[in-house]
């Protein structure tokens, strides 16, 4: 079977417009409730996203982040600063989001600002991660060039010793981003790909005006 043959038929049920809220967040909380509640398998993440940058000269750049916070201000995650996305918010501080759920045969775009969060949401955040994982956010220069693998593992080594009896901080270089929507998309599989798209516009005075999309 060549790649070309590869495909598969939809067959859940229609995502019915009356059934959407009027509030994209509350929709995406359904959404995302539905499938974290479901009976996944443990390599799962239902809150891994493709997160979207692009630079000044529009250069776009796509990996997966997780999601680790949302609300009707908007969709946190965390990161080094000065890592390639990071340098790609400073200079064009605008992302797109992905949540692509196979098993469930939905997907979710969200489109917007982002910016920042406050240093103490970042160290919030930090200090509630495994030890591991803190000490990894301190030795790593995210994205630039490294010799091998045993210098990074040697530098937090070192950390782990340096902050055997106390906490360790939080680097300036790491903390948290939050995209603030102005648009989602909510996607429904269908069969013979007459899929349901529905779009969460913002519009001013803050109302969200939701448009049928075709597939």
């Amino acid at each position: 079977m060549g790649i070309e043959d590869l495909r598969r038929d939809y067959q859940r049920p229609a995502l019915d417009p009356n059934s959407l809220d009027p509030s994209p967040f509350r929709q995406f909380s359904t959404w995302f409730e539905d499938v974290h509640s479901a009976d996944l398998p443990d390599w799962f993440e239902v809150n891994a996203m493709t997160l979207a940058t692009a630079d000044e000269r529009g250069f776009v750049t796509a990996r997966i982040v997780l999601l680790k916070g949302y609300s009707e201000a908007g969709f946190m995650f965390f990161t080094n600063y000065d890592s390639a996305k990071g340098q790609q918010l400073l200079e064009n501080p605008r992302a797109s989001l992905v949540f692509y759920w196979p098993h469930v045969e939905r997907q979710i775009r969200v489109n917007g600002s982002v910016t920042k969060t406050e240093a103490a949401t970042s160290d919030k955040y930090f200090h509630a991660r495994p030890r591991g994982s803190q000490l990894g956010a301190v030795a790593s220069a995210q994205s630039q060039p490294l010799a091998d693998r045993q210098s990074l593992e040697q530098q937090a080594a070192e950390l782990d010793q340096r902050y055997a009896d106390q906490e360790i901080p939080r680097p300036d270089y790491w903390g948290g981003y939050l995209l603030e929507p102005d648009s989602l998309e909510f996607w429904q599989g269908r069969n013979n790909r007459l899929h349901d798209r529905f779009s969460y516009d913002l519009e001013a005075g803050g109302k969200w005006k939701i448009t049928r999309l075709a597939p």
